[in-house]
């Protein structure tokens, strides 16, 4: 199977060209969902540039609407339309659309973006516009179904990482538990998310294997400030160092210790750095 796609960012592209071929639309627009909203990344035949940088969330809108009823939606007189929310009429009535139809883009049941067909005036849209409108979001629907099946092949046939020796093993776990001390003290929020993406990378490095669905434990939920300690614990610290690294007082160390250890069912520090990391939760 052929793995020699063009981006998606091409593939939705291409469909807002073909919607505005196939269709009496003059202005077509449209993008794929991206952090829960639809980022509109191609607009053609617009005559301002109101239409830029709009996102749409689902419910909310002509394109939420259809996102959420997973079908095709219209109105020809969108500035009156009583039906949907007028979150974006900055935007689309910024480039004087009245006629709108949006159309939802569906994989395997679930919206993945909107195509958008546009114009000035009041008109109605019969089947003879509509139908082939569908057929270019079914289209795009259609790639980017078979490009989830490739990358899941392809996720399955890959080869398992090099397995870390000892050494190297408890450096990065050392790294982990340095990390997660730094960002304990940091308040900048978007610091403290890269740090996080930074510990889910080494996390991969010593994923295990997956087991069996009747192997698998039941999911243990630690606070933050419980896997700051377990991550400590797990390099060997003690209560004492513990508190000095995070600027805790021994107390709360020993609280959030146990409370740790309450919820993976352990007796020891020891056991519950085990039980955390079968559970996939440390290094």
């Amino acid at each position: 199977m052929s793995t020699q796609f063009a981006s998606v960012g091409e593939l939705v592209a291409d469909g807002v060209r073909e919607l505005s071929r196939r269709t009496r639309f003059p202005v077509a627009f449209g993008g794929l969902i991206e952090d829960g909203e639809v980022s509109v990344t191609t607009i053609v035949g617009n005559r301002t540039h109101h239409l830029d940088g709009l996102h749409v969330r689902p419910e909310r809108g002509l394109g939420g609407r259809a996102m959420i009823e997973l079908r095709p939606r219209m109105t020809n007189d969108y500035r009156t339309s009583q039906q949907i929310t007028h979150d974006y009429d900055v935007f689309v009535l910024g480039e004087g659309l009245r006629t709108l139809l949006a159309l939802p883009i569906v994989v395997d049941g679930r919206p993945r973006g909107v195509l958008y067909g546009g114009a000035w005036e009041q008109s109605r849209i019969g089947g003879v516009t509509a139908a082939p409108a569908m057929a270019v979001a079914d289209r795009i629907a259609t790639e980017l179904r078979v490009r989830d099946e490739v990358e899941r092949r392809l996720r399955e046939a890959a080869p398992p990482p090099p397995a870390l020796n000892t050494r190297q093993r408890e450096e990065l776990r050392e790294s982990f538990a340095e990390l997660r001390s730094i960002a304990s003290g940091l308040a900048d929020e978007s610091l403290r998310a890269r740090i996080a993406a930074v510990e889910q990378r080494l996390m991969e490095f010593t994923s295990p294997a997956p087991r069996p669905a009747s192997a698998v434990e039941p999911a243990v939920h630690l606070s933050p400030r419980e896997l700051d300690v377990l991550a400590c614990v797990a390099v060997g610290s003690t209560n004492s160092e513990i508190a000095a690294q995070l600027g805790l007082r021994e107390g709360t160390v020993k609280a959030y210790l146990g409370s740790a250890m309450g919820k993976l069912d352990a007796s020891t520090r020891l056991a519950a750095v085990a039980h955390a990391r079968r559970a996939g939760l440390l290094p």
